[in-house]
């Protein structure tokens, strides 16, 4: 077909097959990344389902499957080694060298590839969102993302168990869904937007409230219809459903009135969602549509008295089935779509300066003193001072000269200086690493990036295994096509979140992992009792998540209060060479102090834990390393 690209590339799609309840496959994951695979009338991929119970029945499978691929059965054990050290959906290309796992992140790769066979489908490039960013942070940073990808399909998966032997509760993650459906919608122009909406409700001689009821009536009758009537639907469907038939978004002739423009944005009207992200159908709404889906399917036949609470979810959920192709996509999934009735919204006060009241823990601490050094002096009045192991070899360098080319981060699209600098800290990291390790052993690159530390280790260390794991596809093809020159056959390529890889290491080492990401690395190591080899960045991201709480030692939680913790924090973060040599101190034992309560929370699990300045310090502003080894 004209426009059409053959992919060059076999690419092998696994996804897991747990069981089936009326006619929902398990897990949810797999359920959704066949309706995208329709969606998308994608076809490049082999897709196999495998079993991980035996007695799931696949005759029963037929009615629920995408009817336009063809689909293998296998199993766990027979999958390639590299899938099997992570949680599916996965896809693998072949050789098994490179492997992306995840849902976010194979859904966004179904995405691309099926614009990339044909460029001609620019509406499916558009599910990715503003700057192809949907779904890309990864869960433990982004609460959308962890809503959308882990917490709804699990809650969903278990709404569903207990439904089929008693009327289940309805989840606490359907709630927040709702409630997040009924807050303003924020995009790059919602100013330019919310006057539009503002003069609308002007000539219609109506005030927000009454106008917000009459475009309510508006979207039920639009919904009646197959086809888009924008000029009878408000301005945010308008908006949403012109990019959705590639026509052009509303806007003013002319200039807006003086009356518009002078407006403050304080008084503008909000923005409604009309999709779950904002305006526009993205990746988002296809994960969800799955999902609540059969929520509402149970909630009809289980709970009817229940919808009513779900005014928002409901008119989400007929609106979606006029985008174009989603309900062939259903059908071919043998989802059949609900009819439901207009349920009454009611009205969500908009309060805008809602995200910026801080957390009761930051505003309640009348003992607080503010700057770093009231915190330090806290500190060693317990007995917590700045104090570093002393350094292994500080003078050890590997023979930069006489190892290949590709080796050197050189082949990684950096300055000379920063080469040389980048070559400092992997002298450090290598020396660490190649004297723990044992031939046979696994290493692992978390946060590899274009894998400078990794392609060194793998080339040094030819008798282990060395596994790179990154989220961003473009960093890890530049370190694939580096190993690739290198002829190296002891490397995988995994592309997901460091939590989708399941697999058993015996060194875990990351350089400059971001904020709570090296919390992550260490977290990941303990769990397998790894040694492990970090280099701390961007201390100033640090924050509680939904699995780290600060401090996380118990001799610091005993002394700092989360506040106090994030002071050090902060200051950690100053420690550029153009400050003041005073200021970079400060920052460095902040730094320090840090990763000392990073070194005390491993030390409760059972390791032997130092923190090391890295040699020569110039060679980064970051240069604390944090050594563990179980004991």
């Amino acid at each position: 077909m004209k426009g059409t690209k053959r992919s060059l590339t076999e690419e092998y799609l696994y996804l897991e097959l747990s069981q089936q309840i009326g006619g929902c496959i398990f897990p949810l994951h797999t359920s959704v990344t066949l309706f995208l695979l329709s969606y998308c009338d994608c076809k490049i991929f082999k897709v196999c389902l495998v079993l991980t119970r035996e007695s799931a029945d696949v005759s029963l499978l037929k009615s629920v499957l995408f009817k336009n691929v063809e689909i293998h059965i296998t199993s766990r054990q027979d999958l390639p080694p590299v899938v099997q050290n992570c949680c599916l959906p996965a896809v693998v290309e072949r050789p098994d060298h490179f492997c992306r796992a995840g849902l976010a992140v194979v859904l966004r790769h179904i995405i691309q590839k099926s614009y990339e066979s044909d460029p001609s489908k620019k509406e499916i490039l558009e599910l990715l969102g503003f700057k192809k960013t949907c779904l890309k942070a990864c869960a433990e940073v982004s609460q959308w993302t962890r809503l959308c990808e882990l917490t709804i399909p699990l809650a969903i998966e278990n709404f569903l168990r207990e439904s089929s032997d008693q009327p289940p509760a309805i989840p606490a993650e359907i709630l927040e869904l709702e409630k997040k459906l009924s807050e303003p919608v924020r995009v790059h122009n919602d100013d330019k937007l919310r006057r539009q909406k503002l003069k609308q409700q002007k000539a219609a001689g109506v005030g927000p409230s009454l106008a917000k009821e009459k475009t309510k009536n508006k979207v039920h009758r639009q919904e009646t219809s197959e086809e888009v009537d924008s000029s009878s639907a408000n301005l945010e469907l308008q908006v949403a459903f012109s990019k959705l038939l590639v026509q052009e978004e509303p806007a003013s002739a002319n200039r807006e009135p003086s009356h518009i423009r002078k407006t403050k944005a304080s008084d503008l009207p909000p923005l409604e969602h009309v999709f779950a992200e904002g305006l526009y159908f993205t990746l988002a709404d296809i994960v969800l549509l799955p999902c609540i889906h059969h929520f509402l399917v149970i909630i009809c036949k289980k709970l009817p008295e229940k919808l009513a609470e779900f005014p928002l979810l409901a008119a989400w959920y007929q609106r979606i089935q006029k985008v174009p192709r989603v309900k062939t996509a259903a059908s071919q999934c043998g989802m059949q779509f609900l009819h439901l009735p207009e349920l009454q919204t009611s009205s969500n006060e908009w309060h805008p300066n809602l995200d910026e009241v801080p957390c009761a823990e930051e505003q309640n601490d009348p003992s607080f003193i503010g700057g770093p050094r009231p915190t330090m002096t806290k500190l060693m009045e317990k007995g917590i001072e700045v104090m570093f192991s002393p350094h292994p070899c500080p003078t050890w360098t590997l023979d930069w000269n006489t190892l290949p080319a590709a080796v050197s981060p050189k082949e990684g699209k950096m300055s000379s200086d920063r080469a040389l600098r980048k070559q400092q800290q992997l002298n450090n990291l290598v020396y660490v690493v190649t004297n723990q390790a044992k031939p046979g052993d696994r290493i692992v690159d978390f946060c590899s990036g274009g894998g400078h530390v990794g392609i060194v280790l793998a080339h040094m260390l030819p008798s282990c295994q060395v596994i790179l794991i990154e989220n961003k596809e473009l960093s890890l093809i530049r370190a694939k096509k580096r190993s690739d020159e290198l002829g190296l056959s002891n490397i995988w390529f995994i592309q997901a979140n460091m939590e989708y890889f399941t697999g058993i290491f015996n060194i875990g080492v990351a350089l400059h992992a971001c904020g709570v990401a090296t919390d992550m690395v260490i977290e990941h190591c303990i769990k397998t009792r790894a040694s492990f080899i970090t280099c701390p960045c961007c201390y100033g991201f640090i924050q509680n998540t939904s699995k780290f709480k600060f401090p996380k030692s118990e001799q610091f939680k005993k002394t700092l209060s989360y506040k106090e913790h994030m002071i050090l924090c902060r200051f950690a973060d100053q420690t550029a060479v153009q400050l003041p040599p005073q200021r970079r101190l400060i920052g460095k034992q902040c730094m320090c102090l840090v990763d000392l309560d990073r070194a005390r929370a491993a030390e409760e699990h059972g390791y032997s834990v130092q923190v090391i300045s890295m040699e020569p310090e110039s060679c980064s502003p970051k240069n604390n390393m944090i050594v563990g080894v179980p004991i």
